[in-house]
């Protein structure tokens, strides 16, 4: 799976899907063409967050979608995932590329176009750009700006996602600014029909 191919990236958080299944909710996205998902566990212990990644990865490989672990190097490797995304307070780029090698993609987060120079300088294959519209998962996060996003897709080479309480109704206003595609997580998770959702998203991003 290459990442050109990914348009709609699922990044997870099991509250999101206010008492789902959470692996059911991501079998149904990747059946809807989700090509990307991503493993965010900030709270679970390291051998929990290994188990809960072991299974995820099943379901990513059976599907054939790419399958990346959030922060956590160590579990990327333990359970051979296919890359790691790095926020701008985690582990530096450049180091984890040189313990990762070319084996395993890196994707980084990035709020302005220095960050996403820095980034895709230092080695990383992809970026995540938000808040677009704020977000309910991220406590921290501030709102990017349209015009802001705009100037990160067009000062790098590497793909560009956007991030940040994208879902069913905004997510027309991304398409045709050059992004690579757009990562959603209650706006997939918290849907009664994940599926549906990303049938919906993909349409309207398209």
């Amino acid at each position: 799976m290459d990442l050109k191919e990914c348009k709609i990236y699922l990044v997870t958080d099991e509250k999101s899907c206010k008492g789902k299944d959470f692996y059911s909710c991501i079998e149904e996205a990747i059946e809807s063409g989700v090509k990307i998902v991503q493993l965010r566990e900030k709270n679970l212990s390291s051998k929990d967050f290994y188990e809960k990644a072991l299974k995820v990865k099943e379901i990513c490989k059976s599907y054939g979608v790419l399958f990346i672990i959030n922060d956590r190097l160590d579990i990327a490797q333990a359970v051979e995932a296919d890359g790691v995304h790095l926020g701008q307070s985690d582990m530096p780029i450049e180091k984890a590329r040189e313990i990762l090698k070319d084996k395993f993609l890196i994707g980084a987060t990035a709020r302005n176009i220095e960050e996403a120079k820095k980034a895709e300088l230092l080695g990383a294959d992809y970026i995540g750009s938000g808040a677009i519209f704020g977000t309910s998962t991220k406590d921290n996060a501030k709102k990017l700006e349209m015009t802001e996003l705009k100037k990160i897709v067009n000062s790098v080479k590497i793909p560009v996602f956007a991030i940040g309480g994208i879902n069913i109704n905004n997510v027309w206003m991304l398409k045709n600014i050059g992004l690579q595609g757009v990562c959603s997580v209650s706006g997939i998770l918290s849907e009664i029909d994940c599926k549906k959702a990303v049938e919906i998203m993909l349409k309207n991003f398209n």
